[in-house]
């Protein structure tokens, strides 16, 4: 198969004719149709994720065509639409027997814990537990831009942020993620303020319904900012993005018994950020996390997309071919693109 490949960390991503998958026993092989290319590939060619073993072909967010079943698969066929979230559960250990296989203790992460999926196939263990058949509206592009970006923004907005209309929502940073949580968001009802440095960004963000932006680089003090549109302070905020600027600004711009949601990685220097513990208290501040979303909970978010509440497609900016992947993905760090990057070409 021809896959996006890579023997060091930052070192050169290229294209190569690597062996075909083999089935795992409780999973399948998918033959790629579309692949997501995601910031979190990024961090994974930098080294910042302990679980890549070298060397690797990155990618998590697909969508596919089951082409071989493992033999304790009983749920699956050949030739079956499917997708996964970017973290499949165990179905055995105690968080997947709790509901939340998002957060397994024995979890497979294709392009993280195993190769990845910006290639024309992929294994996918404990299919069973974690496959998600495609609606036939719903195309293979649009799929795969659901990827962790999407899927993750929904978790977040709907489960963890428990956003309700006529609320303010407010959502540092304006990439996938990001835009992602603007449109959720926005179908819910809620009011939503976009922050980002990118103009281009913060007019898309409008496009899809948020009701102000706000350009850091052009506002020196963003919480104020904030808390002057919002009449005291956002009922909910996403740091989007995963920098000590973003979480402590969306920390700081909420208001009394406010929500936080981290969804952007934190890695590196911005590991570690310094909580301003004295204000949750005072203000009785929630502080969550959202790390993808259980396959059970996908049909409530397919079922909005499918009547048409949510637009998932118009998030994609570009659709690619796999050889044109490794240049992008290695670049990514710099924000080039305003929305989602797909493959659609192997």
């Amino acid at each position: 198969m021809q896959a996006a490949y890579y023997e060091q960390f930052q070192a050169q991503i290229t294209i190569e004719d690597l062996a075909d998958p083999h089935v795992p026993d409780d999973g399948v092989v998918i033959r790629v149709m579309a692949n997501g290319i995601c910031r979190s590939d990024w961090h994974g060619w930098m080294g910042h994720d302990d679980d890549i073993q070298l060397p690797h072909v990155p990618g998590h967010e697909w969508a596919g065509i089951i082409e071989e079943v493992g033999k304790n698969v009983r749920n699956w066929r050949r030739g079956d639409r499917v997708t996964a979230p970017f973290v499949c559960g165990c179905g055995v250990c105690r968080e997947c027997v709790s509901g939340h296989q998002h957060i397994c203790d024995n979890q497979f992460q294709p392009g993280f814990t195993g190769w990845g999926s910006m290639a024309q196939y992929v294994a996918i263990r404990y299919a069973d537990d974690n496959l998600v058949r495609l609606p036939d509206q719903l195309g293979f592009v649009e799929a795969a831009s659901l990827g962790c970006r999407f899927v993750t923004s929904f978790h977040a907005v709907v489960h963890q942020g428990r956003a309700k209309a006529g609320e303010f929502v407010v959502v540092h940073g304006c990439g996938g993620v990001g835009l992602s949580a603007v449109m959720i968001a926005s179908a819910l009802g809620t009011q939503v303020i976009a922050v980002d440095i990118d103009n281009e960004k913060l007019d898309f963000a409008r496009e899809i319904g948020a009701t102000h932006t706000i350009n850091a680089r052009q506002h020196p003090n963003v919480v104020k900012e904030i808390r002057e549109l919002t009449n005291g302070g956002a009922h909910l905020s996403l740091d989007a993005l995963g920098s000590t600027e973003t979480c402590l600004n969306s920390i700081n711009g909420l208001r009394k018994r406010g929500r936080h949601v981290q969804v952007g990685l934190m890695v590196a220097d911005d590991a570690t950020p310094a909580v301003p513990m004295g204000l949750l208290h005072a203000r009785e501040i929630e502080l969550l996390g959202a790390h993808g979303m259980q396959a059970w909970q996908y049909p409530s978010m397919l079922a909005m997309i499918g009547a048409g509440r949510l637009r998932p497609e118009k998030l994609i900016s570009q659709r690619v071919a796999l050889q044109e992947s490794a240049e992008i993905l290695q670049s990514l760090n710099s924000f080039p693109s305003t929305g989602i990057i797909v493959i659609d070409r192997f």
